[in-house]
C-alpha cells in the first residue's frame, strides 16, 4: 500500500524533486483541460504501469485535471475516486460509474452531519458600493501598499465612484467590514445562539476575497469585539511567523482563536468540527468549490470535545452560514475548472509554467506580461527579483521565454551543438532544453511568489469617509418554509401508512395507543429519502415562521418530541413545546383529579409516579418488563419494589397514566 499525494508521485514518475509548497498546489485550481498544452508524463520503467491493482483518490473533483490526470490515467489499475462534490465532469471522468452515494440530506437524518440555517446581513455599501467626493475630503485621502501594507497619503483629482465588485479590491471600506461584523456581535447571542451564555463567540470562520481583505476583517474583528491578537487570526498560505498548520490545529483543538480569516486554504478538505459559524464575505461562483466551503461546519461533533473548545455549547446541532456578500442568492457554475477562459490570470499562467506548461503560446503570454510588470516597477523591486534569480530582472526572464521559443535562436543553438546535419530529434532535444532553462526560475516557489506578490502590488484606496449601514438582517424563511412543506407533505403522503401518524391524525377517536416502535418507525420514515426529516430541523423551521407559539427545544435524540411536532402541524395543540413538559403538565392534571377521587399517595409513591412519568416522556409506554431492565427504576427496587407501593392495581394504573400522558 502507498499513500501519497498525486503533485509527489507526479514528480517521482518525472524522476524530480518535488519542493514541498507545491505539494500543496491543486490543478483544480490551476488547470482547464482546453487551455494550454500539457506536458506528456514519460513511461518510467522504475515505477511500471502495472505497479497498482487499485488506485483510490480522495478528493477526486480535484484530481482529474491537467498534470494530475495524466497520474491516474497512466497506471493500469481499477481507479476508486471518492469525493463529496462530484460535478459532471467528475462522474464523465468516471463514466458515469457511481458506485455508491451518501446524500448530504441523508448524512444529516443519519447523524453524521448536521443541517444548516442562513442568515443574511445586507448593507448599502455591500449591495450598492460608495462614493468619496473631492469637496467632502478636507484631509488627503489614505492610500494602502497591498503588499507591504504601508500607508501613504494623497488628494483626489477627481469624484472616486466604486461598485460593490471593487469593494475590497480595489477600495477599502473599514466601516463596511465592521457594520457586517458588528451585526453579527449583536445578534450572535440574541437570534442566532439565544441559549447560550455570551462568554464564548462560537467557532467561527470568516472567507475573505484575497490575503489583504482577510488582514482588514481580522483588524476590524479584534476592534469590534475588543479582544485582543489570539482571539482572531488570519490562516492563509501567506501567514508570516506562526505555522499555518499549527494555527489551524488551535482553531480545532484549542478555545482560541474564536475567529479564523481565510482565502483558500481551509476552504476545502480541512476537517475543522468545532466551527459553528460561517460568514462568508466573499462571493463564489462555483457550486462545487461553494459546496465544498459549506462543508467546512457541517461535521458532528461529541459533546465534550465541542465544550473543551466552547465552554458554554451543549450540543451541535447545526451550522449557522451568514450570508454578508449574497452569495447564496447568485448563480453557480456547474464546475469552474472546465470552462474555456479567454484570459489567464498571471498567478496561473506562472504556475502551469511550473508545472511543465511549455507551449509558444504560454511562454509568449508570460513573457508579455513580465515585460509589462518591469515597466512598472521601481528600483526596490527589480533588486528583490534580480537578487533571488542570479541577477536577472522581469525583462531579462521575459527575454529568455522569447529567446527559447524564436527560431533564429533555436537554429543557432542547434547548430552550434550538432552543426548543420542535426536530426529531428536532436533539434528537439535542443529545443526542450531552451525552454527548460528559461522556464527553471518559475520552478522555484520562492521566486514565483514574489513575483505574483509585485504584480498585486497595487494602491488600494481606503475610504474613510462613506458610512455604513444594514439594510437588513434575519434568517432565510425560504429555508425553513421549503423545510415545513416538506414535513407537511411527508404527513399527507404517509398518513394511513405509518402507524403513528394514523393513530395522531384519528385522535381522540383512535382506539390505538402510541407505543415506542411505532414512534421509532415514524423518526425512521422521516429521515428515508426524498424528504430527509430531522425533528430537530423541523421544529427550528416552525419557530423561525411562527416564534410566539414555539415554545422551547426539543430534548436531543428523544424521539417522542416528533410526537409534539406532528400534533403542532396538524393544529391539534396551539402551541409546539417539547413532549416532556406537555407530559408534566398533564402529570399534574391527572394528580389533581386522584385527589378529588379520594386517592392520594404517600411521598415515596409521588417520587415513583414522577420517575414513571418522566419514562414515558422520553418512550411514551412503559410496562412491568421495563421495571426490570431499566437501571433508573430497576436499582431502586424493580418491578417488586412498585408492586409493594401500588399493589395488585399497578397494571391497571400503569395503563391509565400511560393513556392520561400521551393522549
Amino acid at each position: 500500500m502507498v499513500i501519497t499525494t498525486i503533485q509527489r508521485l507526479y514528480s517521482m514518475l518525472k524522476g524530480e524533486e518535488l519542493d514541498p509548497e507545491d505539494e500543496e498546489g491543486s490543478a483544480y485550481e490551476t488547470w482547464a483541460t482546453d487551455e494550454g498544452e500539457i506536458p506528456p508524463l514519460p513511461y518510467n520503467p522504475k515505477i511500471p504501469i502495472e505497479t497498482f491493482d487499485f488506485i483510490v483518490t480522495d478528493e477526486c473533483h480535484r484530481s482529474i485535471y491537467g498534470l494530475w490526470r495524466q497520474v491516474l490515467e497512466y497506471f493500469d489499475a481499477s481507479i476508486i475516486g471518492l469525493t463529496a462534490t462530484p460535478s459532471k465532469h467528475t462522474l464523465g471522468f468516471f463514466n458515469q460509474n457511481l458506485v455508491a452515494e451518501y446524500p448530504y440530506e441523508r448524512s444529516v437524518a443519519d447523524g453524521v452531519n448536521v443541517g444548516y440555517e442562513i442568515y443574511s446581513i445586507r448593507t448599502k455599501v455591500t449591495e450598492d458600493g460608495g462614493k468619496v467626493e473631492v469637496e467632502d475630503t478636507t484631509f488627503q485621502v489614505p492610500v494602502r501598499d497591498k503588499r507591504t501594507r504601508a500607508v501613504r497619503y494623497r488628494d483626489l483629482d477627481a469624484d472616486l465612484d466604486y461598485t460593490a465588485k471593487e469593494l475590497d479590491r480595489s477600495v477599502v471600506n473599514p466601516n463596511q467590514i465592521r457594520t457586517v461584523l458588528q451585526t453579527y456581535r449583536d445578534r450572535v447571542f440574541t437570534e442566532l445562539f439565544p441559549d447560550r451564555s455570551g462568554e464564548w463567540l462560537p467557532k467561527t470562520l470568516i472567507f475573505a476575497k484575497d490575503d489583504n481583505h482577510a488582514e482588514e476583517i481580522v483588524h476590524a474583528a479584534r476592534e469590534v469585539f475588543g479582544e485582543g491578537n489570539d482571539f482572531a487570526k488570519k490562516i492563509t498560505y501567506r501567514n508570516t511567523g506562526e505555522s499555518p498548520k499549527e494555527m489551524i490545529k488551535s482553531f480545532r483543538l484549542q478555545p482560541f482563536p474564536r475567529i479564523a480569516v481565510t482565502v483558500d486554504m481551509i476552504a476545502t478538505g480541512t476537517d475543522i468540527k468545532p466551527v459553528e459559524v460561517l460568514i462568508f464575505m466573499r462571493d463564489v461562483k462555483s457550486e462545487g468549490y461553494y459546496e465544498q466551503m459549506k462543508g467546512r461546519g457541517v461535521r458532528t461533533i461529541p459533546d465534550t470535545d465541542l465544550q473543551s473548545v466552547t465552554p458554554d455549547a451543549k450540543t451541535k446541532t447545526r451550522f449557522i452560514l451568514i450570508d454578508a456578500v449574497g452569495v447564496t442568492e447568485t448563480k453557480k457554475n456547474a464546475s469552474q475548472p472546465l470552462e474555456r477562459k479567454h484570459s489567464m490570470s498571471f498567478e496561473k499562467l506562472i504556475d502551469q509554467i511550473a508545472m511543465g506548461r511549455r507551449d509558444e503560446d504560454a511562454l509568449s503570454s508570460l513573457a508579455g506580461r513580465l515585460a509589462a510588470l518591469d515597466r512598472k516597477l521601481d528600483d526596490e523591486d527589480r533588486k528583490r527579483i534580480a537578487d533571488l534569480t542570479g541577477g536577472k530582472t522581469p525583462r531579462d526572464l521575459a527575454n529568455d521565454l522569447l529567446d527559447a521559443i524564436d527560431p533564429d535562436t533555436q537554429a543557432e543553438a542547434i547548430s552550434k551543438r550538432h552543426g548543420s546535419m542535426s536530426t529531428p530529434e536532436q533539434d528537439a532535444e535542443v529545443i526542450e532544453d531552451l525552454t527548460d532553462t528559461a522556464c527553471a526560475p518559475f520552478d522555484r516557489p520562492d521566486v514565483r511568489n514574489l513575483l505574483k506578490d509585485i504584480k498585486q502590488k497595487t494602491e488600494m484606496i481606503i475610504d474613510e469617509v462613506t458610512t455604513d449601514e444594514v439594510r437588513s438582517a434575519g434568517f432565510d424563511m425560504k429555508h425553513a418554509e421549503e423545510k415545513i412543506t416538506s414535513f407537511r407533505t411527508f404527513m399527507e403522503e404517509n398518513k394511513d401508512e405509518i402507524t403513528a401518524l394514523q393513530i395522531l391524525y384519528n385522535l381522540p377517536a383512535s382506539r390505538k395507543r402510541l407505543t415506542y416502535a411505532a414512534i421509532k418507525e415514524l423518526v425512521q420514515r422521516m429521515a428515508d429519502g426524498p424528504h430527509y426529516l430531522r425533528t430537530a430541523d423541523v421544529w427550528q423551521a416552525f419557530k423561525r415562521l411562527d416564534a410566539a407559539r414555539v415554545k422551547g427545544a426539543p430534548v436531543d435524540r428523544q424521539l417522542t418530541e416528533v410526537v409534539s411536532l406532528v400534533r403542532f402541524a396538524l393544529g391539534t395543540d396551539g402551541d409546539l413545546v417539547p413532549f416532556g413538559d406537555r407530559v408534566e403538565q398533564r402529570f399534574n392534571l391527572w394528580v389533581g383529579r386522584e385527589k378529588r377521587a379520594g386517592r392520594d399517595y404517600t411521598a415515596e409513591q409521588m417520587d415513583w409516579l414522577r420517575m414513571i412519568a418522566t419514562f414515558i416522556a422520553a418512550n411514551a409506554e412503559i410496562t412491568p418488563r421495563d421495571f426490570m431492565e431499566v437501571p433508573g427504576l430497576a436499582d431502586k427496587g424493580g418491578l417488586l419494589k412498585a408492586r409493594a407501593l401500588f399493589g395488585d392495581g399497578l397494571n391497571d394504573m400503569l395503563d391509565e397514566l400511560q393513556g392520561a400522558l400521551v393522549a
